[in-house]
């Protein structure tokens, strides 16, 4: 690896999240160059001091058109992707590349398998660079910087969790209480749509909030509260945005004596329908920054690429019919 130790680090945990061969982390020179600033790869063969100009191979195709470029059967007659050696780069079966927020640079991940990264992966590669890009411009203002690095130590604790505990209980409890830890917020909770969409449940919400109920047990109804419109609509909410019915009793009108001033919710998108939404709620009011939002963000994500995968599994394992 080359470069600052937390550009390293950053794209180590991209190549973990997207199970990838190599990560590649190009920052515009002083010229039009585009110069290696980071690398992590499972092997050793990236070219250090790589310089690309606009236009040059995939790579520089981003650069020169700052769009965002997937390709998941990867033609070395058509394009080369120019960190590697010649015989590094004929191993590389699957690409995937996305620009800098303003143009500053080109983030990319590749694979040795063919079919490896999806368009949601893409959107998640370049929440990452948009985080990258924070943190660098952060460098230049203390107290986001700190802030911004902190949220960046929890988002590397979320994603050791996949490995530490496999178990889906165990694991959701755990990131649950990271995210709680990361954002002060006191309630942090998964509800999860029931097969027929008739309601859902809550897992991970700690019962003294609802004392009178066995939250293991009760289906919520699907169509009431604040829960209820995250579900049919598929929009995320955030306390104090007009973009969202926030004044809604977060579980239906039947349980409108419980009152939280903070509540953020993510859906959680399972082979395109909202299966799931991230909750996190407070009676306190909760000052909910750029930042804030953008981590939850990214742990919603990849709390809905965990959930795909677990869908993708229990589909394949499904009995052929036969």
């Amino acid at each position: 690896m080359y470069g600052n130790n937390w550009l390293d680090r950053i794209l180590a945990l991209v190549c973990s999240v997207f199970d990838g061969y190599s990560a590649v982390l190009f920052l515009k020179g002083p010229g039009q160059d585009h110069i290696l600033a980071s690398s992590f790869s499972l092997g050793d063969s990236i070219s250090p001091g790589t310089a690309i100009r606009p236009g040059a191979g995939l790579v520089g195709w981003i650069i020169k058109n700052q769009k965002p470029l997937l390709i998941n059967k990867f033609d070395r007659n058509v394009g080369c992707l120019g960190y590697y050696p010649a015989e590094g780069e004929s191993k590389i079966k699957a690409f995937m590349g996305v620009h800098l927020p303003g143009n500053q640079g080109v983030l990319c991940v590749d694979s040795k398998k063919t079919y490896s990264f999806s368009d949601k992966d893409q959107k998640i590669l370049y929440q990452f660079a948009q985080l990258i890009e924070d943190v660098r411009t952060g460098i230049c203002r203390a107290d986001i910087n700190a802030k911004s690095m902190d949220y960046y130590k929890y988002l590397t604790l979320v994603h050791s969790l996949r490995v530490k505990y496999p178990k889906w209980r165990i694991f959701l409890d755990k990131l649950l209480e990271i995210l709680s830890q990361a954002t002060a917020f006191r309630y942090c909770f998964m509800a999860a749509r029931d097969e027929v969409g008739n309601g859902y449940f809550v897992e991970g919400l700690s019962q003294d909030v609802l004392p009178e109920l066995d939250i293991s047990v009760h289906k919520f109804n699907m169509d009431s509260g604040l829960l209820g419109w995250v579900f049919k609509h598929g929009s995320p909410v955030f306390s104090g945005e007009q973009d969202g019915p926030t004044d809604l009793p977060l579980f239906g009108k039947e349980f409108s004596s419980l009152h939280f001033k903070s509540v953020i919710c993510i859906p959680l998108i399972v082979h395109k329908k909202t299966r799931g939404i991230l909750v996190l709620a407070d009676s306190r009011s909760i000052n909910i920054n750029d930042e804030m939002s953008a981590f939850v963000r990214m742990i919603g994500d990849y709390l809905g690429l965990f959930l795909e995968n677990l869908y993708l599994k229990s589909r394949t394992a499904a009995p052929s019919g036969k």
